[in-house]
């Protein structure tokens, strides 16, 4: 069994490379970070170091690396004869994978079992996003019958690495992988490790509006704090107890949209809240709270449930606060930050409400996060 896996990064390595490791796949690396791909390719092995509860070490062997912009035609080759690709590069450059994987794809042998295709990413329905772009790209009438295309949800921190610790990784120990079924026409790609639903629609909400949510939260809260870890943000009981309303309301709304039970979720709720005070994980809230401008977008983290619960009559306050610290966040070296910027610099606050999140002024949240970028404009205190 072969898997082609697109991102060669820390998610990739310590991750979804090593969950289909040990599933026994062979894993071929892409990427188009040069002095990582070569890296790859002269070193037999890695390990992932577990940190947290139960630490482990486990070791990723049996792969191959190579370079997507400069092998392309390899890269296609390799698609054609694997069994599954998968991806953890960004939803905003699936776009540009979408071309490669169409030729894989159509270089295929008639009557071959379709490729497996999940892209792995922090993102609603990623995997929905790559179809469409492979769509557009594929030059044929037969993509169904080639290939197959199914949304997940994806969970694990991985931190930025330690100095001089090359490929190896430093995880948490936590993972979840959950994969909608309904596409593989029971024919799912064996993963130990990977829990598949038939409606995964509630899970990819839950994951983002309690882990990416109360993840950004701390980063932003801990920022405007001067904390520079997140754990240690996660120490301070101002901090944690803003957290923890934050992922209050987004509870509220996953019990009342997915009927998820209310004991269940504030469990999971407590377990993500311990995740993020493992002190054996050097996360920081600058690398946490990078792309704010991507975080405060429609029908991300912020926006996205905040206005739910407004469209069912609940002010969000916690979750405006939460946007009202991401507006602050002036880490240096994100491009994001200066977009973001600029639109509050050269925007009235009505014009920059909806650039930056979407949102109609006809909707029910739109005054309240017009109000507070108006305030922040203005250098005005949080109320």
């Amino acid at each position: 069994m072969k898997a082609v896996h697109f991102g060669a990064g820390n998610i990739g390595r310590g991750f979804v490379g090593l969950l289909l490791h040990e599933a026994g796949y062979e894993v071929v690396f892409a990427d188009v970070a040069d002095a990582l791909i070569d890296q790859l390719a002269s070193t037999p092995s890695y390990d992932v170091h577990e940190v947290g509860e139960e630490p482990a070490v486990r070791t990723v062997d049996n792969y191959r690396a190579l370079n997507s912009r400069s092998q392309e035609d390899d890269v296609v080759a390799e698609i054609g004869s694997a069994d599954i690709v998968t991806t953890a590069v960004g939803p905003n450059v699936l776009k540009f994978l979408a071309p490669v994987i169409a030729r894989g794809i159509a270089g295929r042998a008639d009557g071959q079992a379709p490729l497996q295709v999940m892209a792995c990413e922090n993102a609603i329905n990623a995997t929905d996003l790559l179809r469409s772009e492979v769509e557009q790209a594929y030059e044929g009438a037969d993509l169904a019958d080639r290939a197959v295309f199914a949304n997940t949800a994806v969970d694990r921190i991985v931190p930025n690495q330690a100095a001089g610790q090359g490929l190896d990784v430093t995880v948490e120990t936590f993972f979840e992988w959950v994969i909608d079924r309904t596409p593989f026409a029971g024919n799912v790609p064996e993963i130990p490790g990977a829990t598949y639903v038939d409606d995964l629609a509630p899970y990819i909400e839950r994951k983002l509006f309690t882990v990416n949510t109360g993840h950004a939260s701390a980063a932003y809260f801990g920022y405007a704090a001067g904390v520079e870890k997140i754990a240690d943000a996660m120490a301070d009981d101002a901090i944690a107890d803003r957290v923890r309303a934050v992922l209050g309301e987004t509870k509220q709304l996953l019990v009342s949209k997915h009927g998820f039970d209310e004991a269940e979720q504030e469990a999971y709720v407590q377990k993500i809240l311990r995740r993020f005070t493992n002190h054996h994980l050097p996360d920081t809230v600058v690398r946490v709270g990078r792309a704010p401008l991507r975080k405060l977008s429609r029908h991300e983290r912020f926006v996205g449930p905040a206005a739910e619960l407004a469209e069912q009559g609940v002010h969000p306050a916690a979750l405006l606060e939460a946007m009202r610290a991401a507006l602050s966040f002036t880490a240096p070296e994100d491009p994001e930050v200066a977009a973001l910027a600029e639109i509050l610099a050269v925007q009235e606050p009505g014009e920059a409400t909806t650039s930056i999140t979407g949102l109609a002024a006809d909707h029910p949240l739109y005054a309240s996060v017009r109000e507070l970028i108006e305030q922040h404009v203005q250098g005005q205190p949080a109320a």
